[in-house]
């Protein structure tokens, strides 16, 4: 007779009440032992290990909280190969790949994204092959490829397979029937968004204290005499106003969708489904905390995404794209009114002004330095290395995520240290992988935008509002990259979660 090794130590065999209550004893003999604080680390590492295991989703939500953590450990415990967020995403998806592989079945789902973002991975590793680090432009990489797994995994752990997928007719036989199989999987969707906002709500509350609250920080943050530039756990407000921008901009379309719901819900007689109080106010908190980080980050490049991101909400939320372009125009109408009665603060005025020095072009060469350009100039020195990169190799650059390494041989005289990247991903990106990286990097946005602005014509409220805060947050994305770079401190996996949330919707509702 054959004896499974599975059966007998598997699963049925190792949960036996006093294998579990040696285990226990043992555990805890040895921890009694232990100094408290590794003890309460080795309890609370256990804990998320054991939560990863059974759902990779907490493993996700662990990974989203402690993502933005990265730019502060890096300062408070020195650069390391991983940080705590890094390391919960790695162990969140070798647990989903490992359940897949005792299952015997990893699903990769077909999505409106998978072409276009396979051909930018495709073309960045092409680029690599004559880049000055293979180092830098493999974490670079690394970086799109855990947003694509974690795109995968999401549509994989919610259960979706498609109308006809193998997942829902397993769910059909079991007797719950299409209609729970789907109510679930809907349900774990917003749990996603939940999890999603929690994360930069966290982030916007430390903000929020940073500002005016806790009464110190940094000297050069410091604005209006006694204020300082919030910047969360990013330890730089550019990266931070950006992150809670694209966050504001989701909760700002998700808090929309669940207002027209109401509003709709109360005219059909059925408000109290189109409505759960606690979770709106939860969204409403988050978007209220979200919009003053934006404004107390002091960030222009935050700030000008966040407007336009603002604008693309009153567009698209009216269905009559008419409607759309009025509300536009009167919201214009009355900040410019505001604006010249003096009702907009003068520090805020002169701050929105200023957006034409981050957007000029021009050759800094000979240029006299002082306090007041430095900032500016020091932008316009590496957007002409990024120039320079492009031009010396024009269909593949000088390798994906190789702007550092490689900007010695470009750099002016009067700036000798890279910044890490151009101040302007798209800069940034051709001047990496050439037209041919720039053209890739563009597909995939576009199906992005594509696809969203496809949805909204077709979702019902309050998905609608997903879609559109979703849209709203692409183009704060967007929009900020022209002056920065936002694929840093992890935020990447924040984005790989939100594209996600976005299959998700197209396959439940679209």
């Amino acid at each position: 007779m054959r004896i499974s090794l599975v059966k007998a130590y598997g699963p049925a065999g190792l949960w036996q009440p006093w294998w579990l209550a040696v285990a226990a004893l043992a555990l805890g003999l040895v921890l009694a032992q232990l100094p408290l604080p590794l003890a309460g680390g080795l309890v609370v590492g256990g804990a998320a290990l054991l939560m990863i295991l059974i759902q990779p989703l907490a493993g996700l939500a662990l990974a989203l909280l402690a993502g933005p953590l990265g730019a502060l450990e890096n300062i408070a415990l020195g650069r390391g190969p991983l940080d705590s967020g890094q390391l919960l995403l790695l162990l969140t998806l070798a647990a989903w790949l490992g359940r897949g592989l005792v299952r015997r079945r990893i699903f990769l789902p077909r999505t409106w994204l998978n072409l276009p973002l396979a051909v930018f991975i495709g073309v960045a590793a092409v680029s690599l092959l004559g880049a000055p680090s293979l180092l830098f432009g493999f974490f670079e990489l690394l970086k799109w490829l855990e947003m694509a797994l974690v795109m995968v995994m999401v549509v994989d752990v919610t259960g979706d397979r498609g109308a006809g997928g193998r997942g829902a007719a397993h769910t059909c036989a079991q007797g719950q029937g299409s209609g729970a199989y789907m109510r679930r999987g809907a349900g774990e969707a917003w749990l996603l968004l939940g999890m999603i906002l929690a994360a930069g709500l966290g982030q916007a509350l430390i903000g929020v204290w940073q500002f005016g609250l806790r009464g110190d920080g940094p000297e050069h943050f410091v604005i209006l005499g006694r204020f300082y530039r919030a910047y969360g756990t990013f330890e730089q407000p550019n990266p931070y106003g950006g992150y809670v921008g694209l966050n504001a901009a989701l909760a700002l379309g998700v808090l929309a969708g669940g207002v027209m719901g109401y509003w709709r819900g109360r005219k059909e007689g059925n408000a109290g489904r189109a409505m759960t109080w606690v979770w709106w106010a939860f969204v409403a908190l988050c978007a209220v905390a979200m919009t003053l980080a934006v404004v107390f980050s002091w960030s222009r490049g935050a700030w000008l995404g966040f407007a336009v991101a603002l604008v693309v909400l009153a567009l698209f939320l009216p269905r009559r794209r008419r409607l759309g372009v009025a509300l536009v125009g009167v919201a214009a109408g009355l900040f410019l009114a505001g604006n010249a009665l003096g009702l907009v603060p003068a520090s805020v005025a002169g701050r929105l002004n200023s957006f034409s020095q981050d957007l000029r072009f021009g050759d800094v060469r000979g240029v006299d330095i002082n306090d007041a350009n430095y900032a500016v100039l020091e932008r316009l020195a590496h957007w002409q290395a990024a120039v320079d990169m492009a031009r010396d190799d024009v269909w593949l650059g000088v390798g994906f995520g190789n702007y550092e390494p490689a900007y010695a041989d470009y750099a002016l005289i009067n700036w000798p240290y890279a910044l890490g990247h151009a101040h302007n991903y798209y800069l940034n990106i051709l001047a990496e992988s050439g037209v041919l990286g720039a053209a890739a990097y563009f597909l995939f946005w576009a199906a992005v935008f594509w696809q969203t602005i496809h949805l909204l014509g077709r979702l019902a409220w309050p998905q609608r509002g997903l879609a559109l805060g979703l849209l709203a947050a692409w183009t704060a994305l967007s929009v900020h990259h022209l002056v920065d770079k936002l694929y840093v401190n992890n935020v990447y996996v924040h984005l790989g979660a939100m594209f996600g949330l976005l299959q998700l919707l197209e396959r439940r509702h679209g």
